[in-house]
């Protein structure tokens, strides 16, 4: 991109990610059947909203607020896959667009607009994007109320406060764990209010500046200094730095500004946090006296799990190591200005990895809403990229074509060449391009699990499970009378809910349950405790099990499997990936 165009096409540096990825996000949206956390979702949100909240104190609280938002929307969108999932691909869009934005307010627009190209083209963006959970609306609100936390520490104000205070407390209710991510803000806001916005890295890019007025007026403009490793190498300089910003009388002004003590932002930034903790608070507490049922099948966090952190939040280990090196460059390049999303990377992880080997909390996908910072310093370390061209000779001499003058005397001893700069490898234009080049690479680079992901959402990826080929034999071999019985129903690959989903009205009738989902106030049926007489003048059962099993009844345990293997034979097996079909007959 021309630095004309970076200085005055501001909206595109934010609309061409969110456009890109909702494209992206929408490729293939359906393909993928609901796995099991969607199902999740559909049993809840389908249900009325009386016993959608009895459901909260009993089961998945902290997704209670998520839940009563699906509810709304399957109520006007339906429950197709591509319905249930559309607001995260909506939500990873505006994330994206986000995540360019704030590049562009840290670093500078170029440094936005990639890091805004490089978050859609992640295979993680479409993961999230195509599911049915809140991953995606925590990352958004994680962006969002870092973004105004931003803005209103550089221009303080009661309004731009309440913007933020909003923005948080929705990130609360949406994911609790998310809110690890005040405490980089807390550390930005300590340095603020002690020694201003600039020793917290949030002095506004002057290379923006810079770049408009060498493309207004390539002959006189300042050249900027690309020898160096900092952040005027990637062409979006530290306040600290005012020679890329134009007049030196500018410079000192903002340097004062942005070096003035502002005690009273920490105040103010608490004050912000009351509404979160008025709100989140009663769920933390709900949430935590289901820690035991929610989160039993966690294992407490180890050290190897750190290292498998990028590829797992990344859904590509090439891909999380490649934006976890960028990540690090930026980081290098940027110095103070790196403060913010490092901190906003680092220490959310620090703190739930932390926790996770105290209970069970560790969970890569919680810690989703990190990657657009990760982005955001991948994005100034692509700003600076460029290539090196062969050196150019005259024909018939050994000596390095040396540039046309000008003939005029005012610019006697100055280089003819505005053109040649604006497209040279170095220029706006040719790092822009070489940018573009290394996120083309990375999108390459997670096709394969770009395609992987639009097979199936379970993981690992080779274990799949085929609730809708399961319920199609179902729908297609069914006779009036049939019975359906599940194993086993207390899990969480809720084989009942699956076939609820696909099959509807046409299920079998449930012929063990005494109380359904919606009636236990959870998201599992109870079952009679004498099932051979709930069995009783059944002649055909179908019987549904998780995992291929050459023998089905036998993988049935308790007075249930004694039951079925006392009074019925198997007429026929339908394996299918993760779940066994069987019709049993007297």
């Amino acid at each position: 991109m021309p630095a004309s165009a970076c200085g005055r096409s501001g909206p595109v540096v934010w609309v061409v990610p969110g456009l890109l990825t909702l494209v992206v996000t929408l490729a293939g949206i359906g393909h993928a059947q609901a796995w099991r956390d969607e199902l999740a979702t559909w049993s809840a949100a389908t249900r009325p909203v009386p016993d959608l909240a009895r459901m909260t104190r009993t089961i998945d609280a902290a997704t209670g607020p998520y839940y009563l938002l699906m509810h709304g929307w399957t109520a006007l969108a339906g429950t197709s896959p591509t319905a249930l999932r559309l607001p995260s691909a909506l939500a990873m869009a505006v994330a994206a667009a986000l995540t360019a934005r704030l590049g562009a307010v840290l670093v500078g627009r170029r440094a936005g607009l990639l890091a805004g190209l490089l978050f859609a083209v992640l295979p993680v963006t479409s993961r999230y994007g195509q599911e049915a959970r809140p991953y995606a609306l925590a990352t958004l609100l994680a962006v969002l109320s870092t973004l105004l936390l931003v803005g209103v520490l550089r221009r303080p104000g009661r309004w731009r406060w309440a913007g933020y205070a909003v923005a948080v407390a929705a990130l609360g209710l949406f994911h609790l764990l998310a809110l690890t991510l005040l405490a980089a803000h807390a550390v930005v806001v300590l340095l603020v209010a002690a020694r201003g916005p600039s020793a917290a890295g949030l002095g506004p890019p002057q290379a923006d500046a810079a770049e408009q007025q060498r493309a207004e007026d390539p002959g006189h403009a300042r050249p900027v200094h690309t020898s160096g490793t900092g952040p005027d190498r990637a062409g979006d300089s530290d306040p600290a730095h005012p020679r890329a910003a134009g007049p030196e009388s500018t410079s000192s002004r903002r340097d004062s500004a942005g070096t003035r003590r502002t005690p009273a932002v920490l105040a103010w930034w608490l004050l912000a946090l009351l509404p979160a903790l008025l709100l989140v608070t009663p769920l933390a507490l709900v949430a935590r006296g289901q820690r035991g049922r929610q989160l039993d099948w966690v294992d407490p966090a180890r050290l190897p799990d750190l290292a498998a952190l990028p590829g797992a939040l990344a859904q590509s280990g090439v891909v999380g190591g490649f934006v976890l090196a960028l990540a690090a460059l930026g980081a290098a390049r940027l110095g103070r200005r790196a403060l913010l999303p490092a901190a906003a990377i680092l220490l959310p992880v620090v703190l739930v990895f932390a926790a996770g080997t105290m209970v069970p909390l560790w969970v890569t996908r919680y810690l989703v809403f990190t990657v657009p910072f990760a982005c955001v310093l991948a994005g100034a370390a692509l700003a600076a990229a460029r290539v090196t061209p062969a050196p150019t000779r005259t024909p018939g001499t050994a000596k390095l074509a040396e540039p046309e003058r000008t003939a005029t005397p005012a610019a006697a001893g100055r280089t003819a060449a505005p053109a040649e700069a604006e497209q040279g490898p170095t220029s706006p234009r040719g790092r822009m391009a070489a940018g573009i080049a290394v996120v083309v690479l990375a999108g390459l680079l997670g096709l394969p699990d770009q395609a992987a992901l639009r097979r199936t959402h379970e993981w690992p990826r080779s274990a799949p499970v085929d609730y809708a080929g399961a319920a199609g034999i179902i729908g297609a071999e069914q006779r009036p009378g049939d019975a359906i019985v599940y194993s086993p129903r207390d899990g969480w690959l809720f084989p009942d809910l699956g076939m609820a989903y696909h099959l509807g009205s046409r299920r079998p009738r449930d012929v063990l349950v005494v109380r359904d989902q919606r009636q236990d106030a959870s998201l599992w049926a109870v079952e009679c405790d004498d099932p051979a007489r709930c069995l009783a003048g059944v002649n055909r059962v179908w019987l549904v099990v998780t995992g291929r099993r050459a023998d089905p009844p036998a993988a049935v345990p308790g007075a249930k499997g004694d039951a079925l293997r006392a009074s019925y034979t198997v007429r026929q097996v339908w394996p299918r990936p993760g779940i066994t079909v069987a019709l049993l007959v007297r």
